[in-house]
């Protein structure tokens, strides 16, 4: 930074787990004394920037243990009397060393910073953790606004009279990075993007980090552990049925909005969250639980905030019923709050959903010894730091740099800890690996964007005569002399009515044609914004036009948005889980290897966001291509959910099996001959009722696959927890 000086962007592909904080601590304090040969500091000041709430905290005390005066760091917190807005503001002008703030903080800063022209001129380096989240589209436009507010013209020493091209101008340049902001962006997992905007170009033009520790590099010397070694993954097979065949089938629905909604009603089913319940619970137990002299922790990671709260009531039953909520607790983590009627008549929220945590933040109660298990939806997902996470159950679809940062909160060194265990119920091994092979090594942008884009869009836009140029410059005349809400958007009525009367003539006359284009108008406004808010970051493009459109169509993509109907299309009371199989697949070490390069790619294609279009079927065809895709060749009636569970009820209550149970561990129970033998009889004893499912598994002459089906269901736990509840009342 002394021979390039200030206003460079430095990208830092700095392995998860491997000590990043203490690095970006490291390098806030090196940046906060950094002097020239004249003595001058090259920097006013350090902005230490998080977007994850949890690791701001991690932050704040990795970088107040270098402080050597007391005072030097400065964090931005909630609380007080003064605004985080306010704070900020105070905190630069007081020419604080380093501050520390959430991304959250600077677009409601903006109005404050912007009064005080006591900033004009200084220089600053901002340190951005996982820059691929905090530095990109209009928040990093809003960070670098900040910081620049009221900056006068170099080129006089008199204050300059700037009108709004000079503005327009201004607001490019500063996109671009150029001037008094030195970025140093950290992160592990970087996107096509991020290497465009932070990276740097080679001898052969290709933009990589400026500085590299691999996750290959941070594992070969022991700094955090390959989470991919111990992955276990689950098939899932299941059939449906509609009960009420005289009506519900036979209406028209969205087929696609309707197959979501079967598959959420799938995900959500007490049978599909109890089986995996028993698997995590008892795999926990016999695997996990006795790593770290016995204090492991593991994380269920969660599709929805619903599937959440299901899974926490769900493993809360479960160990209550085999008398294990004494020696294991579950917290569960989410934002806001969830209805569900089905489990309960109020809203969940986290604190009614952990009650014993008396106050305790979740991080914090969680390091203890009294919860074990943190199901998680979003929240915790990444940037969680806790060293004692052995194992991990995914039940959500992951992929790219999703995948990683997730699946790396188990990645953390702490003595004693050797091994790591992933339970995947619905991701392709393959792709997971994929997904960490991109970033084992380094990651360089192997195919950059192109500016060329927002032309193409920009003309598209102004073809479909539209939107008014007068409404155009009155809107962004608005937003420079910071008029009322009311005020902007007055001006945006126009050319909102031309869209929505050709939209409704198009819809009145059924005119598909018509109606495409405006659809596809549409979302060129919204990729348009997306575009530009990026690609202005790299390039300047040195038109005041394209920025006062990507102004205008800010504001006017709010009010040409689709006005979707509810997405739950279908009623599934009447759906009913006939058959249920949940197979443990073989453990795989997926096997990381050395592969040269991951290759990202940034914005090639304007795309044009486009709807997809709406197709309508019957019902019944959406049960029945679900049962195609997720029934495979082999569910049949041994799987059925109402007879597999007579069956269960049954089994428990034989006194050989429970003998079988008391005197032989998971494993041993599950192959015992024993249980082989007597399931013929139980499964006569309990025929009544089930006569068509009954005639099947009494056909069948393997009944090896019949126990599996049982154990999956808690076989061994229902039938020990009843042996010694026998004996107990004896």
């Amino acid at each position: 930074m002394l021979e390039e000086g200030v206003g460079k962007n430095y990208l830092i592909q700095h392995s998860a787990g491997s000590g990043k904080t203490d690095s970006i601590a490291w390098a806030a304090h090196r940046m906060a004394q950094l002097h020239q040969a004249d003595g001058t500091k090259v920097f006013d000041g350090v902005i230490v920037v998080s977007d994850r709430q949890i690791l701001d905290g991690q932050l704040r005390r990795a970088v107040e243990q270098l402080e050597t005066t007391v005072g030097v760091f400065h964090p931005i917190t909630s609380g007080g009397d003064a605004s985080k807005s306010a704070q900020l503001a105070e905190a630069l002008l007081a020419g604080k060393q380093i501050i520390g703030v959430t991304l959250q903080t600077f677009p409601h800063a903006m109005k404050t910073i912007e009064k005080h022209t006591g900033l004009a001129g200084r220089r600053y380096a901002v340190i951005a953790d996982e820059a691929h989240s905090s530095q990109s589209g209009e928040a990093a436009a809003s960070l670098k606004q900040v910081l620049t507010a009221g900056a006068k013209d170099t080129s006089t020493d008199d204050e300059t009279v700037i009108d709004a091209e000079d503005v327009l101008a201004d607001v490019m340049a500063r996109k671009v990075g150029v001037g008094t902001i030195s970025f140093l962006a950290f992160t592990a997992t970087p996107k096509g993007k991020t290497v465009e905007l932070f990276g740097r170009e080679d001898s052969a033009g290709v933009k990589q980090a400026f500085d590299l520790y691999s996750m290959k590099q941070a594992i070969e010397e022991g700094f955090i552990l390959d989470v991919l070694k111990n992955y276990l993954p689950y098939d899932l097979a299941f059939t449906l049925a509609h009960t009420d065949r005289a009506t519900g089938l036979d209406v028209e629905i969205d087929t696609a909005k309707a197959g979501s909604e079967v598959m959420r009603w799938v995900r959500l089913h007490p049978t599909n969250i109890a089986q995996k319940v028993a698997i995590i619970i008892e795999h926990f137990r016999t695997n996990v639980r006795s790593e770290l002299g016995g204090r492991a922790k593991a994380m269920v990671v969660t599709g929805s905030r619903k599937e959440a709260v299901r899974y926490k009531l769900a493993i809360d039953t479960y160990l209550k019923e085999h008398n294990l909520d004494g020696e294991l607790g579950a917290l569960v983590a989410f934002s806001g709050s969830v209805p569900d009627l089905e489990s309960g008549p109020e809203e969940f929220t986290e604190t009614t959903m952990n009650p014993a945590l008396k106050g305790r933040a979740l991080d914090a109660a969680f390091k203890g010894d009294e919860f074990q298990v943190m199901i998680v939806a979003n929240k915790f997902q990444t940037g969680f730091d806790q060293p004692l996470l052995v194992g991990m159950y995914v039940d959500k679809k992951l992929s790219g740099i999703t995948a990683v940062q997730t699946l790396s909160r188990l990645n953390r060194v702490i003595p004693g800890k050797e091994n790591t265990y992933v339970i995947d119920f619905v991701n392709d091994p393959q792709e997971i690996l994929a997904a960490f092979q991109t970033y084992y090594e380094d990651a360089e942008l192997t195919q950059p964007s192109d500016p060329n884009i927002i032309h193409a869009m920009l003309s598209k836009l102004r073809g479909m005569k539209i939107i008014d140029p007068h409404d155009v410059n009155a809107v962004v005349d608005a937003w420079l002399t910071k008029s009322s809400h009311n005020t902007l958007y007055s001006h945006i009525k126009a050319s909102r009515d031309v869209f929505w009367d050709r939209w409704n003539a198009a819809a009145d006359t059924s005119d598909d044609l018509e109606k495409g284009r405006l659809e596809e108008f549409r979302g060129t406004v919204f990729a348009f914004v997306r575009a530009y808010d990026f690609l202005s970051q790299i390039m300047n493009y040195d038109d005041t036009d394209i920025e006062k459109w990507a102004i205008f169509l800010r504001v006017y993509r709010r009010v040409i948005e689709r006005e979707d109907a509810d997405p739950a299309a279908i009623n599934t009371d009447d759906i009913v889980l006939t058959h249920y199989r949940l197979r443990k697949l073989d453990a795989q070490n997926l096997g990381l290897t050395t592969s040269g390069t991951g290759e990202l790619a940034g914005i090639t294609a304007a795309g044009s966001a486009q709807p997809r279009e709406a197709k309508y079927g019957l019902l019944q065809d959406v049960i029945e291509k679900i049962n195609g895709l997720f029934a495979g060749t082999d569910v049949d009636e041994v799987n059925g959910v109402s007879a597999a569970e007579t069956i269960l009820r049954h089994v428990v209550d034989n006194p050989k099996i429970q003998a079988e149970a008391m005197a032989n561990t998971p494993i041993d129970f599950e192959t015992s001959p024993t249980i082989v033998a007597e399931l013929e009889d139980v499964i006569y004893a309990s025929a009544a009722g089930h006569s068509n499912a009954m005639k099947t598994l009494l056909q069948k002459s393997d009944f090896t696959s019949i126990v599996n089906v049982l154990v999956a269901m808690g076989l061994y736990e229902k039938t020990r927890s009843e042996a010694e509840r026998a004996a107990t009342s004896s």
